[in-house]
C-alpha cells in the first residue's frame, strides 16, 4: 500500500512538473509580439524590400519581442482590405497612400497634381507641420498610426510627339486610372482623358485607341511602353508618397521600451527606402533611354499646374483647398529648393 502511495505521488509531482514547465513556456512565448505587416506590391518591389528591412530592424531593436510577418502581393486582400483588417484586428500593419481619403480628407494630399515643385519641396511637408497634421488626421480618424514614409517616382506623360504645354493637348486620347480627381485634371488641361484597366493600356496604345498615359517612369518600363511610345515627358504632374501604418492599438499595447525600438526601426527604415528609390529611378530612367525612348524636358510644369487647378478647386472641400494653398506657400516660403 504505501509502495503504491508513493509511485502515486511521484507520479503526481511528475504531472504537475510538467504543467509547471508548459505553463512557463507558454508565457515566455505569450512575451512576444506577432504582427502581420501586408500589402499589394509583388517581392521584386521597393516597397516589399523595404518591409522584409523594417521587420528585420524590428526584431534586431526588440531582442525578438516584436515579430512581423510579410504578406505581400494582395495575398491577404485590396489595400482597403488590408485597412480594413487592421480596425478590425485582423492585421496589424499595412503600406498605404492616398486610399485613406475613405477615412480622412487630408490623404488627398498624399497624390495631388502639382502639389510640389520637387523632391526637396515634398520632403519638407512630409517632415513639417502639414505633414505632421496628417499623420495626426490618419491616427484620429483611421486609428491608424504612421511609422514612417516612402516617396513613389513622379508621374509622367508618354506620347509619340512632344507633349510640352497644355496647348499640346487638343485632341489627345489619353488612359488615366479610376481615379475621379486625375480624370478631371487632365480634362481641365486639355486633355480625352478615358479610364481603361492598366493590363489593357499596351493593346490600346499599339492599337492608337489612346495616344498616351500617364504613370511613375517604373511601371512605363515594366508595361513595356516604350515600346508603343515615342517620348517620355516629364511632366512630373504628381509627386506622392505612401506610409507603414500600423494600429494605434498595436502599437499602444507595446511595452514603452518595444514602441521606441519599433520607432527606431522605422526612422532607418524610412531612410533605407528613400535610397533605394532615389537608386532605382535613376537605373530605370536609362533604362528607358537605352529602349529607345526620348526624354522631353521642356515641359512648362507651371502651364499644367495652372490648367489644373480649376479641377482641384472643384473636387476639394474647403480645408482640402486651404491645405493644398498651405503646400504651395511653403515652397514660396522656402525659395522653391532645386533638384
Amino acid at each position: 500500500m504505501l509502495k503504491r502511495l508513493f509511485v502515486f505521488s511521484l507520479l503526481t509531482i511528475l504531472i504537475l512538473s510538467g504543467c509547471s514547465s508548459t505553463n512557463e513556456s507558454s508565457a515566455q512565448e505569450d512575451d512576444v509580439t506577432h504582427w502581420k505587416m501586408t500589402h499589394i506590391s509583388d517581392e521584386s518591389h521597393l516597397w516589399h524590400r523595404t518591409a522584409v528591412e523594417f521587420a528585420e530592424l524590428v526584431e534586431e531593436k526588440t531582442d525578438g519581442k516584436v515579430m512581423i510577418e510579410i504578406f505581400p502581393n494582395s495575398q491577404l486582400g485590396s489595400e482597403v482590405d488590408n485597412i480594413n483588417s487592421i480596425r478590425y484586428g485582423a492585421t496589424d500593419i499595412t503600406i498605404t497612400g492616398e486610399t485613406l481619403e475613405v477615412w480622412t480628407p487630408s490623404a488627398v494630399m498624399l497624390a495631388v497634381p502639382y502639389a510640389f515643385e520637387n523632391e526637396e519641396h515634398m520632403r519638407d511637408v512630409i517632415e513639417g507641420e502639414i505633414g505632421r497634421e496628417i499623420e495626426q488626421d490618419i491616427e484620429r480618424d483611421a486609428g491608424l498610426k504612421p511609422l514612417f514614409y516612402m516617396e513613389r517616382a513622379p508621374r509622367n506623360l508618354t506620347s509619340n510627339y512632344p507633349i510640352s504645354t497644355p496647348e499640346d493637348l487638343r485632341g489627345f486620347s489619353m488612359r488615366v486610372p479610376n481615379v475621379p480627381l486625375f480624370l478631371d485634371s487632365w480634362s481641365s488641361a486639355g486633355a480625352q482623358p478615358q479610364v481603361i484597366s492598366l493590363n489593357e493600356v499596351f493593346t490600346g496604345l499599339q492599337q492608337s485607341v489612346i495616344d498616351g498615359q500617364e504613370n511613375p517612369n517604373d511601371l512605363i518600363e515594366s508595361n513595356g511602353f516604350y515600346e508603343v511610345q515615342n517620348y517620355l515627358n516629364t511632366t512630373e504632374h504628381v509627386r506622392s508618397w505612401i506610409y507603414v501604418v500600423v494600429g494605434a492599438e498595436q502599437m499602444e499595447a507595446l511595452p514603452e521600451d518595444q514602441q521606441q525600438a519599433v520607432e527606431e526601426a522605422a526612422a532607418e527604415a524610412e531612410q533605407y527606402a528613400q535610397e533605394l528609390v532615389e537608386e532605382e529611378n535613376e537605373a530605370v530612367l536609362q533604362r528607358l533611354l537605352d529602349n529607345g525612348m526620348e526624354i522631353n524636358e521642356d515641359v512648362d510644369q507651371d502651364a499644367f499646374r495652372e490648367a489644373m487647378l480649376p479641377a482641384l478647386e472643384e473636387y476639394f472641400d474647403e480645408e482640402q483647398l486651404e491645405m493644398y494653398f498651405d503646400i504651395l506657400d511653403a515652397a514660396d516660403s522656402n525659395g522653391g529648393a532645386e533638384e
